[in-house]
């Protein structure tokens, strides 16, 4: 029979961490076991028995755009939010996180537009009729958004994330479609939707509405261009300064701050409007800022949202002199009918030239707002829209409150609350000031607005047309509201449209019990008004519920010097090319491909270049999310240094050889797991002797879990990584392992076993600690130390979370091991004073507690790598042993490394270098007592000079000691 140890755990691991072998098994594997699905630990079902402990955890993603790909602002929320999902599935939660996609209306009717442009096709070409092109159209969609539709979801496969893939949506699939009709009718038969004329943002070349967050605006050199308007009675003439001249065709007044002494003589007068045959009044408005070029505004109330409010206040005549398509129509004189905004600028400011009403022209920034999705200028517009009524209380609702009040009051209460609380300012912020929401978009990707109209315009809401026939009455003729609704729309719905509702069950354990509301929203800041308000609107109208605990804002993702990432600028980073890694070349491709401006292809190609020179090598998915989750502190912006990605990755590598020694000292081999009585295991007891080391890292590990229960508890994820991370690099592998290799070789069978024991069940607890957030790592070494470390369980993603145990901190082990700590850097100090090189074994001389060093000599040997351990009873023996080695005090024992010298030479070394230090120490003292210095130093520098003076201080007694002791 052979006694050849069997150690098939170990020899399954190979020799060093590869990442993508273990990413490609195990991803697929979760996923066919059902981990991810809701439920209970991977069951696939919730336990009643968690449900009544109200131990339900739920999380909603924000769902990406369907035809997008995974950028880092993506990897970096869903880190949190899967280290979140199975940190709760590890602790015996209900966990569901839901994830969708979103149709994105405008972005991907773009996309579609632009391959269709390609082939030189227009959407309004694609049928016999407007209906026919339009059907076309949208089917072509569907065919994109099948074709390119499961990038993102396979990507975040990619990053490890256990989502629940059964109750993956599509915001246009036909129960969440059905949602958003029955909301729309609801809110139409409660009067807070409404049809009418208003302001928007209007894209001319989309020739649709946009929202707010689609508006980026830029500072752009622009002009102001200053304008007389004469006064109608002869006497003189007003000046306006406008940066869009062409709208003066739409001009009906010209204001001025009724406080301006300048010209409140002229309120009530009237102007002759230039290049136009009409008066227009002075009037006098609050809203003029009487600093701001010569104190009169011109008021155009269709073209501007300012003076859309002045005309209102003071009953004003609304004159548009722009089509949908930013051409000048019928309004404005015959000569500039037709032409574009901006030609018709420049004719418009050739003739005031000409006819002598041009003052003066200034070079002027202005903030120019562009549609970020078509770079075009944005035009205030009036149009018909359709609207959701913010502040409007409904006579039908029971509480007498508006959509708004409700949310703000879902916040008040705390029953919403914002992680860092300020974001709650932000919120208030907005909701107090809120604009009714205009929730029409003119395009044709989205959902329809279910408005049905008669030939006479009557319109009929309804949830189908044969219902809106209903309401119209034989014989009428229908036709439908070509508008989509605004994406948001459909995404506010989400927290109860996913979770069944209408037509929710009343079980305890239904989804609409158990996850609405769902614990926390994990987000960024610029989202707050586009959706985490709405969603709160919305829930709590429609089901009385919050749709989240807690919403966590976290800071968005930019480049290492602090830049926000964006393909147009070429500094973006794809996650998957972190994992997977990329050459140079595809890499360089990559990032001068679609950029906003093409001429600075060179700049972004230098500056790719410089940062990764080869290219960026394959982290793995592992140390991506450990970095993300590293970076995930409170602040409002996260600098995103792949080498960062560098250290995780290496921390993994340590991890996985940590592994292998654990396993090849402890598989198959007497881990001391049988089952004993508890006076089995205390020194001498005969089965396990654990020795003041093995106390010491179970009691660190207790510390360390509950550091990392509070870090999950706050949504500092920071904390939860460094915690891991300075535990397993510091405490577990830099210190206990190499304790550990003594015991073992130095120990009796008792204390082998002790040892054994402690190192597989502290590593096989540290895998499951670290699994949230780097799960397949993780995974793959746990099915190796589990059964060694006697733990049943098919996965590490089901098994038990570790909780602290506060009963096993041990503070005098803790105290033992600081101890022995301090005497391993005391030797290592001393070998560099000495300019001994680590691989000269020299004996150590101690006095003083000869009992504790005894003791630690053989760990001590080993950690500061010495020859011997040699410990004197008294001063005097050790005195003449220790001759003129430098020496050392730690605590009551006094140490040094004796090592035989040239005591000439060494007397001229070390007078050197004391004369070196007595110049430094004159040059610091120097500085710090010129009053010029440190009067205009900062606090910092002389911070600094201070230290060193007290370094070079310390050192130099250190030197002169030696001297002394050289005779």
């Amino acid at each position: 029979m052979s006694d050849t140890l069997q150690q098939p755990g170990l020899q399954s691991l190979s020799k060093s961490f590869e990442p993508a072998a273990l990413e490609a098994h195990w991803g697929p594997e979760w996923e066919k076991r059902g981990y991810g699905v809701a439920g209970f630990r991977g069951t696939s079902a919730p336990s009643a028995e968690a449900a009544a402990a109200g131990r339900n955890f739920a999380i909603q993603l924000p769902p990406p755009n369907v035809t997008g790909t995974l950028h880092m602002g993506h990897a970096f929320n869903q880190t949190i939010m899967d280290s979140l999902t199975r940190y709760h599935r590890m602790m015996g939660f209900n966990t569901a996180w839901i994830p969708g996609t979103d149709h994105a209306g405008i972005a991907t009717q773009i996309v579609v537009e632009r391959q269709l442009q390609e082939k030189g096709i227009s959407r309004h070409d694609m049928g016999p009729t407007p209906a026919e092109a339009r059907k076309n159209f949208v089917a072509k969609v569907w065919e994109w958004k099948e074709q390119s539709g499961n990038t993102i979801t396979s990507q975040m496969r990619r990053m490890g994330d256990s989502v629940d893939w059964s109750r993956e949506y599509f915001t246009m699939d036909e129960k969440l479609s059905g949602v958003v009709t029955d909301t729309f009718v609801k809110l139409y038969e409660q009067g807070l939707i409404y049809r009418g004329k208003r302001l928007v943002n209007w894209d001319p070349v989309l020739m649709s509405a946009v929202s707010d967050l689609e508006v980026e605006s830029e500072e752009e050199d622009g002009h102001l261009w200053h304008i007389q308007y004469p006064l109608v009675d002869g006497s003189g003439h007003l000046t306006v300064a406008t940066t869009r001249p062409e709208t003066l065709l739409g001009d009906v007044a010209v204001m001025v701050h009724p406080e301006d002494e300048r010209y409140a003589h002229l309120i009530g007068h009237y102007v002759r409007l230039p290049l136009c045959d009409r008066e227009i009044p002075v009037i006098a408005d609050e809203y003029v800022d009487r600093t701001f070029g010569t104190g009169v505004v011109k008021v155009t109330p269709a073209h501007d949202a300012n003076d859309y409010a002045v005309g209102q206040r003071h009953q004003l005549p609304i004159i548009g002199v722009l089509h949908l398509n930013a051409t000048i129509n019928d309004n404005a004189p015959q000569k500039y009918r037709g032409l574009d905004r901006f030609v018709a600028r420049k004719q418009v400011v050739a003739d005031l030239e000409a006819a002598g009403l041009l003052a003066e022209v200034k070079k002027h920034k202005l903030m120019v707002p562009r549609c970020a999705r078509t770079g075009q200028v944005i035009e205030p517009m009036l149009t018909d829209q359709w609207f959701v009524a913010m502040t409007k209380v409904s006579d039908q609702d029971p509480t007498g409150k508006s959509i708004t009040q409700k949310a703000i009051d879902a916040v008040a209460s705390g029953q919403v609350r914002f992680v860092p609380e300020n974001w709650v300012n932000t919120y208030n912020q907005w909701m107090n000031n809120i604009q009714d929401w205009c929730i029409s978009r003119q395009l044709w990707w989205g959902h329809q607005i279910p408005a049905w109209y008669d030939e006479q315009g009557q319109v009929y809401v309804a949830r189908t047309e044969a219902e809106a026939q209903v309401l119209a009455g034989a014989g009428k003729t229908l036709t439908r509201d070509p508008d989509v609704l605004d994406t948001w729309y459909s995404s506010a719905l989400v927290p109860f449209s996913t979770m069944g509702w209408p037509g929710q069950g009343d079980k305890a354990t239904d989804d609409y019990n158990l996850y609405l509301p769902s614990s926390v929203l994990v987000t960024g800041y610029d989202i707050i008004f586009f959706w985490v308000a709405r969603m709160i609107m919305m829930t709590t109208h429609f089901t009385g519920r919050v749709p989240f605990r807690d919403v966590y804002i976290h800071g968005l993702v930019r480049d290492a010097q602090g830049q926000k990432m964006s393909k147009s600028e070429g500094n973006v980073l794809d996650p998957v090319d972190l994992i997977d890694g990329i050459a140079l070349p595809p890499l360089l491709d990559k990032r001068t491909t679609g950029l906003r401006k093409p001429e600075t292809a060179p700049k972004v190609r230098k500056q790719t270049e410089k940062e990764f020179p080869d290219g960026i090598p394959a982290y793995g998915a592992d140390a991506l999310r450990f970095t993300f989750a590293a970076l995930a502190s409170l602040g409002r912006s996260i600098n995103f240094d792949s080498k960062r990605c560098e250290g995780y990755r290496n921390f993994c590598n340590k991890l996985w050889n940590a592994t292998r020694f654990v396993l090849m000292n402890c598989e198959g081999q007497d881990c001391g797991l049988s089952d004993h009585s508890a006076d089995a295991c205390v020194p001498g007891g005969g089965y396990l002797d654990f020795s003041q080391a093995d106390r010491w890292i179970v009691s660190r590990l207790q510390r360390v879990e509950a550091e990392v229960a509070k870090g999950f508890a706050e949504y500092r994820l920071d904390n939860v990584a460094n915690a891991i991370y300075d535990f397993v690099w510091n405490e577990f592998c830099d210190w206990y392992l190499e304790i550990a290799k003594v015991q073992i070789n130095t120990g009796n069978d008792e204390q082998k076993r002790g040892t054994r024991r402690t190192l597989i069940r502290t590593l096989e607890t540290i895998l499951r600690l670290a699994h949230p957030i780097t799960p397949f790592i993780t995974e793959e070494l746990w099915q190796k130390v589990a059964p060694v470390a006697g733990r049943a369980g098919a996965s590490v993603s089901v098994a038990a979370y570790p909780v602290s145990q506060p009963e096993r901190i041990d503070e005098a082990a803790e105290a033992h091991v600081a101890r022995l700590k301090t005497l391993v850097d005391a030797c290592r100090n001393l070998r560099g004073e000495m300019n001994v090189s680590p691989a000269t074994r020299l004996p150590l001389y101690a006095v003083g507690d000869a009992a504790f060093m005894r003791m630690a000599g053989p760990v001590l040997q080993a950690l500061a790598k010495l020859s011997e351990v040699r410990v004197f009873d008294d001063e005097a023996s050790w005195a003449a042993a220790a001759q003129t080695a430098p020496v050392a005090v730690v605590g009551d024992t006094r140490l040094c490394l004796f090592i035989e010298i040239d005591v000439a030479a060494e007397k001229v070394r070390l007078g050197k270098e004391a004369a070196r230090l007595e110049g430094e120490i004159a040059k610091a003292g120097g500085k710090l007592a010129n009053e010029a210095f440190v009067a205009k130093a900062p606090a910092a520098v002389l911070e600094q000079e201070r230290k060193r003076l007290a370094d070079f201080t310390a050192t130099l007694a250190k030197i002169r000691d030696q001297l002394a002791r050289l005779g």
